[in-house]
């Protein structure tokens, strides 16, 4: 299984912020974001609106405003956030345009629903503080570019 882009960089720019501090420098813009991480604009503000509306992060405007992790950011489970930008929609689409000959006696379909059940299932008691627990935290502070 492969993530999106926009749950990798959901995860991504919540690491960062988890690590970042409260400094005002502290707190990247989403133009920021989307210049360190080498994505477009539009995309990242769009991870960033979902991020926000999940509670997530606070965007906060004008001078000395940019990205900030909340108390509820900070412990989100990982597996609520790839649930929440993956959708819950099955591994294939056997319904699609040309649907499969097999749909009504296949059983692959709910072998992989139940393998991704296990994926989600297994980064649920995640949080994104224990992502960034040492060593990693401080290592993704010495390569950021967001900083």
């Amino acid at each position: 299984m492969r993530l999106l882009r926009s749950t990798d960089l959901a995860l991504r720019v919540l690491m960062r912020l988890a690590v970042a501090g409260d400094t005002p420098e502290a707190t990247p813009t989403t133009r920021d974001v989307a210049e360190a991480m080498e994505v477009p604009y539009t995309h990242a503000a769009k991870v960033v609106a979902e991020l926000q509306h999940m509670g997530l992060l606070e965007a906060r405007r004008g001078r000395g405003g940019g990205l900030a992790l909340t108390d509820r950011g900070r412990a989100a489970s990982v597996g609520t956030v790839v649930r929440s930008f993956e959708g819950d929609g099955d591994v294939v689409d056997c319904e699609g345009a040309t649907p499969c000959p097999l749909a009504s006696a296949c059983r692959l379909r709910g072998a992989l629903r139940q393998a991704q059940e296990a994926f989600f299932a297994s980064l649920d008691p995640i949080t994104v503080a224990d992502i960034v627990a040492e060593p990693t935290g401080p290592l993704l502070l010495g390569i950021s570019r967001l900083a």
